[in-house]
């Protein structure tokens, strides 16, 4: 059996946390204020002692290096935070289901072609909201050309949300007639039902690298992701996903962030958090 590595502060140096910083905003645009060197170093502390090495240099030097590619992606999912739950920010889904269903399900029958984007889906309650919210107001929607895009840095988080399945203790927030409508009870946990699990599909992405797809959304959900970000890549990632919003579509932000430049990128500000592309 082999004796786990013991780190101790000083095997965590003002030099390693500086190359931790410059590695979060280089591959994730992650902005690490000096305020969570501690946090970081709980964190990344589980990393080292997994890959059974002996300090934070050794650790950052593998991982920087052509064989570390892998461990790079799991540093990565080390530094971000999967904080949601079912229907969290619930005005975004009332309106989704009072505003926009009401447009798209007719446009749909006629041939539309369909999409929102949960833009960092994390442990899938976000999406899956969606999917409930979409399959409420519009029972047939599996009929018709309509697609979740569900994506998220983190490829565990992604791979547990694309499982379908939670504990009993994870349906918070999730009203009775949708659990009742839309899970099933599986050897002790729920599982969403076949025709649900046809809206949503789930992907690794980095929101700040290249995104392999094309086409325009009727909805983003970008909630609570830029909150991490500098300035300057958040106002970036801003017009990006404007760019990707269909005239008169929306996206929604989290309760916290606002669009600084939403003017700039042709989006209008309807509500607190929700914001409409100009037709």
């Amino acid at each position: 059996m082999t004796n786990s590595i013991t780190l101790s502060a000083p095997d965590y140096t003002d030099a390693d946390f500086q190359l931790l910083q410059s590695i979060a905003r280089t591959q994730a645009g992650i902005c690490l204020p000096a305020t969570k060197k501690a946090l970081v170093y709980s964190r990344v502390s589980r990393r080292v002692r997994e890959m059974q090495l002996s300090s934070f240099r050794e650790y950052l030097a593998f991982t920087t290096s052509p064989a570390g590619t892998v461990e790079m992606e799991k540093l990565i999912c080390a530094l971000t935070t999967n904080v949601t739950g079912f229907f969290r920010e619930v005005n975004h889904f009332d309106h989704l289901r009072t505003v926009v269903m009401p447009e798209l399900a007719p446009a749909l029958r006629k041939g539309k072609r369909g999409r929102i984007w949960s833009a960092a889906c994390s442990t899938g309650q976000e999406p899956w909201s969606i999917a409930m919210t979409v399959a409420g107001s519009f029972p047939e929607i599996g009929n018709y050309d309509f697609r979740i895009l569900a994506t998220d840095i983190n490829s565990d988080v992604v791979a547990r949300a694309a499982s379908a399945t939670y504990a009993p203790d994870e349906l918070e927030g999730i009203p009775e007639k949708d659990r009742t409508s839309f899970l099933k009870l599986y050897d002790g946990a729920y599982r969403f039902s076949e025709t649900l699990q046809r809206l949503p599909v789930f992907k690794v992405l980095n929101l700040n690298a290249a995104w392999p797809f094309h086409g325009s959304f009727s909805v983003i959900f970008c909630r609570n992701v830029v909150i991490y970000f500098d300035d300057e890549t958040r106002e970036a990632l801003w017009k990006r996903l404007a760019e990707r919003i269909e005239p008169g579509g929306f996206l929604y932000v989290g309760h916290s962030e606002r669009v600084a430049n939403a003017k700039l990128c042709g989006l209008v500000s309807i509500a607190p958090t929700i914001y409409q592309k100009e037709a």
